[in-house]
């Protein structure tokens, strides 16, 4: 039971540096902008970099996670993290963080894969709904607590009091000019630090089900035969585009077109975004019982659009809620579109999961189109391609027709009184 205990908090502290790691980039954004002299477009090669290796690795993740085990591919995966957090902490150039980023996202990948069939045995199959939503919570925790800690390691306030802390020891290993670069120092430390704990833990045995194995080349060429696979697919494509299209390009908006610090209330709103997304992630959860999961997810689709426009449009003091409010009504996409997906197929739920994941290379492409868009135009008229995309998560939620439908209260009652023998005629 102990041991037990032991590996689900490790995969829930998974979970947070997963986030930590991962939802920090929008709000380095003008920071790197500004050290590297960069355009919009360049820019975007960063979210390129990093979110193109989940494309590339999520389902090779699966395969090496069948052959060779969680504990093995946990190891590596920060290994590679650790690898480009250091070589970009010695050698601070726009090119090696390319390459920094790229090693990064290859690890976070491969944790994703791995460590949900590690939490299912870990704590019981019985108990994997609930322990799912708790590493959810870390996720979500840590992608507030990413941009504030970040707001902190670069605030230019009580230095001379501040020698022995974190943030003057972090700080004094990186160019004066560039201490955002004392955030990848940070990485690198948690990245070995993870390797040593992991290393020290005993595994247990892990029988992958049916839905989480990937299966051989043969059927993946299958399904994405089919046309239903294939629009779902880009329904993850256009969703996790749009969460990095806005994320990555809050703080840069604010202090573009409102002169906000972006160190300090640039950063901190892009924490407010995805805490409002954690938030909206447990609604939900609450709201999916209660009402079929195609409304809600048009619902929330229409009230995304008029937080954006309002975000885009509005006053400084309305843009700083608006942009939060965006990530609560982009909290329930991606469960809703990934379930409709799954409920659209009779099997092969693995293969599908992994295809699917590989829609995550959204995330590379629509922060790079927004920053093209936005050199030829300007910053806000590139933010309107968030709305072509999320236009598509909304047409889902018109045309969707699965075979499985999600429970509802309503539905149940409807159901047990349609299993109720009609009364006789006296």
């Amino acid at each position: 039971m102990k041991n037990r205990s032991l590996l689900i908090a490790l995969v829930l502290l998974i979970f947070f540096v997963i986030s930590f790691l991962t939802n920090i980039l929008g709000a380095l954004n003008p920071a790197i902008k500004g050290s590297f002299n960069l355009e919009f477009s360049s820019l975007g090669f960063m979210t390129l970099a990093f979110f193109s290796a989940y494309g590339i690795m999520s389902i090779p993740a699966g395969i090496l996670v069948e052959k060779y085990k969680e504990k093995k591919v946990l190891l590596f995966a920060f290994v590679l993290s650790f690898i480009g957090a250091t070589a970009f902490a010695f050698i601070p150039t726009f090119v090696v963080f390319l390459g920094s980023l790229f090693l990064i996202g290859t690890g976070m990948a491969m944790l994703q894969v791995a460590i949900n069939p590690l939490l299912r045995t870990a704590g019981r199959e019985e108990n994997f709904a609930f322990y799912s939503v708790l590493g959810q919570l870390f996720f979500g925790a840590a992608g507030v607590a990413g941009p504030y800690f970040y707001s902190y390691l670069v605030e230019k306030k009580n230095e001379d009091t501040e020698l022995l802390n974190i943030k003057a020891i972090l700080n004094s290993l990186v160019p004066k000019d560039m201490s955002w670069v004392s955030i990848y120092v940070l990485f690198a430390c948690i990245s070995l630090i993870m390797v040593v704990i992991i290393f020290t833990c005993k595994f247990p045995k892990v029988e992958l089900k049916e839905d989480e194995k990937t299966e051989d080349w043969r059927i993946i060429k299958e399904l994405i035969k089919n046309k239903i696979i294939i629009a779902y697919f880009i329904g993850i494509f256009c969703y996790v585009g749009f969460e990095q299209g806005v994320s990555f390009w809050i703080s840069q908006f604010l202090e573009t077109y409102h002169q906000v610090n972006p160190e300090t209330i640039g950063a901190e709103t892009v924490g407010n975004f995805w805490g409002l997304l954690t938030l909206g992630c447990f609604l939900g959860l609450i709201l999916l019982k209660f009402v079929d999961s195609k409304l809600v997810l048009k619902t929330f689709s229409v009230m995304a659009f008029i937080s954006l426009a309002m975000a885009l449009f509005g006053s400084k003091e309305i843009s700083l809620l608006a942009f939060p409010a965006v990530g609560f009504f982009a909290s329930v996409m991606w469960s809703i579109i990934v379930s409709l997906a799954l409920n659209s197929v009779k099997h092969n739920h693995g293969s599908l999961t992994g295809i699917l994941c590989t829609g995550i290379v959204g995330g590379a492409i629509a922060p790079f189109i927004v920053g093209y868009l936005s050199d030829l135009f300007s910053l806000k008229i590139g933010m309107f391609f968030n709305f072509l995309t999320l236009s598509y998560i909304l047409g889902i939620g018109i045309w969707a027709n699965p075979l499985v439908k999600n429970k509802t209260f309503l539905s149940r009652i409807n159901n047990s009184k349609k299993s109720v023998p009609a009364s006789p005629i006296v």
